[in-house]
């Protein structure tokens, strides 16, 4: 689940509803200045799909130990730092679940899925805010994806640099959904840089403009301007007494939807 806050109420966006939002950022991607990256049907199907392990869970949301949805908000945009507020080895089983599921559709998708995940665990997250109980599943888990990438690449001969291009890629995409998700509004680099067709790699950098509209600078999609639609929930902090009253006023609440708008930047 993705978080917002309001006065009185938490507008929640699924896992998988994000991640679709980050599909459609993907297959807008490519114009005269940047290509996409190949195989594109295959990247393209990791970033629609990579968090479709999150479908069962986000189902039935949980609190976290502070009485709020457990979920990711703006304050971890770029950080994974707040392993101490959910249950993380069962956070564990469901990132492995959402690699399973990718790979049983598309094996190159399922290489990505693992890397990424493998990055958000390592490079990206807090490990001292680890409760010690959960290291060794923590170290486990990190170890099986890395070997899976591994012998999974070698079985179907994919291209470690297509591989590498594909995984920094869904990452951006991934990026750019949070942001929009949340409703970040700093400025921001979006996640590694990318190539334009000469090679010569470029910072693509997201301005919050107004509501749920930001820029792009460099403008890396081919058509002049992005309209999308994303569903979301609206549930009123005082329906949230319980776990028990969270899950009912979650599957009470009508799906709403959010007008996102990207456009290019000066």
């Amino acid at each position: 689940m993705i978080r917002r806050e309001t006065d009185s109420s938490w507008i929640l966006v699924t896992h998988p509803d994000h991640a679709r939002l980050a599909g459609e950022f993907a297959d807008a991607w490519g114009n005269a200045l940047f290509p996409r990256p190949e195989p594109f049907s295959a990247v393209s199907h990791a970033v629609h799909h990579h968090d479709d392990g999150w479908l069962a869970r986000d189902a039935a949301p949980t609190l976290a130990s502070n009485g709020k949805p457990e979920a990711f908000t703006s304050s971890l945009v770029g950080a994974y730092s707040a392993f101490e507020e959910i249950d993380l080895p069962n956070y564990l089983r469901v990132r492995g679940a959402a690699t399973a599921a990718v790979a049983a559709q598309n094996t190159y998708a399922g290489i990505l899925t693992s890397m990424h995940t493998y990055n958000l665990l390592t490079e990206q997250a807090d490990a001292s805010t680890i409760r010690p109980e959960h290291l060794p599943a923590y170290t486990e888990f990190l170890a099986s994806q890395l070997a899976w990438q591994q012998s999974t690449a070698r079985e179907i001969g994919a291209s470690d640099a297509d591989l590498v291009r594909g995984f920094e890629f869904l990452q951006c995409c991934d990026n750019l959904s949070l942001i929009v998700c949340s409703n970040y509004a700093e400025p921001r680099d979006l996640r590694h840089t990318h190539p334009d067709h000469s090679g010569r790699r470029h910072a693509i950098r997201c301005t919050h403009v107004a509501g749920f509209t930001y820029a792009l600078s460099p403008w890396p999609l081919g058509t002049d301007r992005l309209e999308l639609d994303l569903p979301c929930r609206e549930i009123p902090k005082k329906a949230v007494t319980s776990l028990e009253t969270y899950r009912e006023a979650f599957a009470a609440a009508p799906v709403q939807t959010l007008k996102i708008t990207l456009i290019p930047g000066a």
